[in-house]
C-alpha cells in the first residue's frame, strides 16, 4: 500500500492512500473462491462449479464488498501507525479506480490531541460543609404542622386576616357577562395563599362574615384561558363564614402519622434529609469547582469539529430562546456575535472537558455497569410515583436511549474518581451560605444555560459532552409524565 500524508494543520490530516490492483484482484479472487466452496448452484456439485461461472455470477457483487473492507482496513491501518484517535469519522472519498487498474482514495480527518491529565495532587478544592440547625428542623416541623392543619369557626366578632379561610359564594363576570368556571359555592379560600389571581385574596382581607363585596380585578395577560387574558374581570362575592387555621399538636401522637414512635425520632427523620440535601448541594458545589480546576490546569487545542458540533447545539437553544423572549437578562442586550463570542467559549470548554474526562476515565479503566444503568434506570423511575412500570417499559423498547444514561453516569464516575486524589480543604458554612456559594456558581458565565427555563428558577446546568456543573436531581412532581413506551 502507499500512503502519502498530504496535510498536516494542527489536528487536521489528509491522507492519499493507494492501494495496488494486485492486492484487489487477490482479495476478490479469495472471496469467490471460497463462496465456491459452500454455495449450491443449480448443475454444479457443491464446491465444483467453475470459477468462470462464479466470477460471472458473483464478482460484481464480490468487488463491492472487497473494496469497502479495503478501505475501511487501510484507513484504520493508515491512523494505528501514526498514533491518530478519530474525533470524528474520517471523511473519505474514492478518487480514481477502474477494473483492473489500482484503487485511490482520499482520507481527511481530524484528530483528537495528546492530553496528559495533571497529578491530580496538585489540585485543591473546596468542600462546603453545612451543619443543620435547629431552627431549621423547627421550621421544617412548621412546614408539616400546616400542611397536616385543619379549621375551626372564628367564634369571636373580627375581621378576616391574612391566614384566614374564608368559606365564599362567588360569580365573576367580564362585561356583565359571566364566564365559565367564573362561579363557585362554599369554597374554602385561605387568603393570602395565592389560589386565586393577584389582587382577589386581598380584597377580602378586613371583611367579616356576612358580608357581600364587589372584587375588582384583571386577568394577568399570560392566563391560560386566552378569552379573559388581560381583562377586566368583576367577582360578587358573599363571605360565608370566617375559619381559622388550627395546627396539630406537636407530639408524640403527630409524629405517628409519618411512621415515628415519637417526636424526637421524627426530628431525627427531619436531620437526616436536611443533612442528605446539603451533602447533595455541597457535592453540586464541589464538583463544579474541581470542573473549574481542571479546566484551568489543561490547555489543549480541541477539534474544530466537535467545536462545530457543540456550538451548534447551544446555538439552536439561544435561538428558541430568543424566538420565545426568553434569554437571560445577561445575553437580551447583546447582538448575535457577542452571543455566538461567548457561547463559543463554552462549547470550548465542554468539548475540552469532555475530552479530558474521557481520557482519564480510559487510562484508568472506568468502565459504566449494566448495574450501574439498572440503578440509574430505576432512580429515574421513582421520579414518577405511580408511573415507573411504564419507564421500565419504555427503555426496555428503546435500548438506544440507555446511552443517554451511560454518558453521565461514565463522566459522574470520572469525576468521583479524580475527587480521591485531589486535596480537599473542608470549609465549614451556615446552610444560607452554602446554598448562596452554589447561586454565585450558577450565575457565572462559563456556566450559565442559554435561556431561562418558563416559569421555573434559572439553573446553570451544561448540557455537554462533559459532565459539565450540575445540580442535585430533584423530585419530579407527582403529576409529572413518564416516557411513553409505544
Amino acid at each position: 500500500m502507499q500512503v502519502t500524508e498530504t496535510k498536516v494543520d494542527g489536528l487536521k490530516h489528509a491522507f492519499k492512500i493507494v492501494i495496488p490492483a494486485a492486492v484487489i484482484a487477490d482479495k476478490v479472487t479469495d472471496k469467490i473462491k471460497a463462496i465456491g466452496e459452500t454455495a449450491s448452484i443449480p448443475g454444479f456439485r457443491k464446491g465444483h462449479a467453475p470459477e468462470s461461472f462464479l466470477r460471472q455470477r458473483y464478482e460484481k457483487a464480490v468487488m463491492g464488498e472487497v473494496l469497502d473492507d479495503l478501505i475501511q482496513s487501510e484507513s484504520a491501518k493508515t491512523l494505528a501507525d501514526r498514533s491518530l484517535r478519530p474525533a470524528l469519522r474520517p471523511r473519505i472519498e474514492v478518487t480514481s479506480f477502474d477494473e483492473g487498474k489500482d484503487l485511490e482514495f482520499t482520507m481527511d480527518m481530524e484528530a483528537i490531541p495528546e492530553i496528559v491529565p495533571v497529578d491530580f495532587a496538585t489540585i485543591s478544592v473546596d468542600k462546603l460543609v453545612a451543619e443543620v440547625p435547629a431552627e431549621e428542623i423547627d421550621k421544617a416541623l412548621d412546614r408539616l404542622s400546616s400542611a397536616r392543619s385543619e379549621s375551626e369557626p372564628v367564634k369571636e366578632d373580627r375581621a378576616a386576616a391574612k391566614g384566614d379561610i374564608t368559606v365564599i359564594d362567588f360569580v365573576g363576570s367580564v362585561d356583565n357577562v359571566e364566564f365559565p368556571g367564573g362561579k363557585g359555592e362554599n369554597y374554602h379560600l385561605e387568603l393570602g395563599s395565592g389560589a386565586f389571581i393577584p389582587g382577589f385574596e386581598d380584597q377580602l382581607i378586613g371583611k367579616k362574615a356576612g358580608e357581600k363585596v364587589d372584587v375588582k380585578v384583571a386577568f394577568p395577560a399570560d392566563y391560560h384561558a386566552k378569552d379573559l387574558a388581560g381583562k377586566d374581570a368583576l367577582f360578587k362575592v358573599e363571605v360565608k363564614e370566617l375559619r381559622a387555621k388550627k395546627k396539630p399538636e406537636l407530639n408524640d401522637d403527630f409524629a405517628k402519622f409519618f411512621g415515628k414512635k415519637n417526636l424526637d425520632e421524627l426530628r431525627d427523620m427531619i436531620r437526616s434529609e436536611l443533612s442528605r440535601e446539603y451533602e447533595g448541594v455541597s457535592m453540586s458545589h464541589l464538583k463544579r469547582g474541581l470542573l473549574d480546576a481542571l479546566s484551568a490546569a489543561h490547555d489543549f487545542p480541541v477539534p474544530e469539529g466537535m467545536l462545530d458540533m457543540e456550538f451548534d447545539s447551544i446555538w439552536k437553544q439561544v435561538e428558541a430562546a430568543k424566538a420565545n423572549n426568553r434569554l437571560d437578562e445577561d445575553d437580551a442586550g447583546k447582538s448575535d456575535d457577542e452571543l455566538k463570542a461567548d457561547y463559543r467559549d463554552i462549547a470550548e470548554r465542554r468539548v475540552r472537558l469532555g475530552l479530558l474526562l474521557a481520557e482519564i476515565g480510559s487510562k484508568n479503566k472506568i468502565t459504566v455497569t449494566d448495574a450501574d444503568v439498572n440503578r440509574a434506570i430505576l432512580m429515574e423511575a421513582r421520579q414518577f410515583p405511580g408511573q415507573e412500570k411504564a419507564v421500565m417499559e419504555f427503555y426496555s423498547k428503546h435500548p438506544e436511549m440507555l446511552d443517554r444514561l451511560r454518558a453521565p453516569l461514565f463522566e459522574e464516575k470520572v469525576i468521583d474518581f479524580i475527587l480521591k486524589g485531589v486535596k480537599l480543604n473542608e470549609k465549614k458554612v451556615t446552610p444560607e451560605e452554602l446554598y448562596k456559594a452554589e447561586a454565585a456558581v450558577d450565575a457565572q458565565p462559563a456556566k450559565k444555560k442559554p435561556a431561562k427555563k418558563a416559569a421555573a428558577k434559572k439553573e446553570a446546568k451544561e448540557e455537554a459532552p462533559a459532565a459539565d456543573e450540575k445540580k442535585p436531581a430533584k423530585k419530579a412532581p407527582a403529576k409529572k409524565k413518564a416516557p411513553k413506551a409505544e
